[in-house]
């Protein structure tokens, strides 16, 4: 039998992705079970769950890092113009400006345009006086922060993070927070991994939570954090393990 995916009010905008009968398996065992679920243009969607839920997978294959094992991931009308950020930043091997230009080269961006926009990305993530220091010489907080203003450089429609503060200090995750905050209020549709409910309330609109590789809910923040409609739902949100059905 089939589990319930509990669904509170959608909102109307309409949506820069769709996920139909997403599944992924690997040695045998599925991972991902038959994901149904609209990324609505716009707006920060947060996808939550505990550990070993498939949220870092679902985002992979949304980003199309990973083909599914069946279903499709559908864009409508942003193509590719997307950018993803990771857990662990993967810095280049040049300078901090250098990853910066690097990315608007393979955008096709040159000459003093380029180096306009990469100057202004480094101001931004405040990292103005790293210019040209080696980018993986950075601390965890300025390569993250370097990652994102990486991202968000080359001026996507949707930008992907997964869990991009989890092993930040707090003054660091202020800034990486500032800086989506900031994108999304430019018109970036953002898609993030988090397991924080308090970076969540500061950072969402819509919540996909995830349990056992299954949308156990989806629906506005304040609904899902708030009144949870899953068993599922409120044993994550109270704190507790609950390893039953999504229901």
């Amino acid at each position: 039998m089939r589990d319930m995916v509990i669904e509170s009010t959608q909102t109307c905008a309409m949506p820069i992705l769709t996920a139909t009968g997403l599944r992924f398996a690997t040695g045998g065992q599925a991972l991902l079970h038959g994901i149904d679920i609209e990324i609505a243009r716009g707006r920060r969607t947060l996808i939550m769950g505990a550990n070993g839920a498939g949220k870092s997978l679902l985002l992979r294959l949304l980003h199309g890092l990973l083909p599914p094992s069946s279903g499709e991931v559908i864009w409508q009308g942003a193509g590719r113009a997307q950018a993803m950020v990771f857990q662990r930043p993967v810095m280049l091997r040049r300078s901090a400006l250098a990853n910066l230009r690097f990315a608007l080269k393979v955008q096709g961006l040159w000459g003093r345009a380029r180096e306009a926009r990469a100057r202004e990305a480094l101001d931004m993530a405040h990292l103005g006086d790293k210019a040209h220091q080696p980018a993986r010489l950075l601390s965890g907080g300025e390569q993250q922060r370097l990652a994102v203003a990486r991202a968000l450089i080359c001026e996507p429609e949707l930008l992907f993070l997964d869990e991009p503060t989890s092993s930040l200090d707090p003054a660091s995750t202020q800034m990486i927070e500032d800086l989506v905050n900031t994108a999304h209020k430019r018109g970036v549709t953002i898609v993030m991994v988090t397991h924080d409910i308090g970076q969540a309330r500061r950072m969402g609109d819509e919540v996909i939570f995830l349990h056992a590789g299954r949308v156990a809910e989806r629906g506005p923040l304040d609904q899902v954090l708030g009144s949870p409609r899953s068993e599922a739902g409120r044993a994550w949100v109270q704190g507790r393990l609950y390893t039953g059905p999504a229901i």
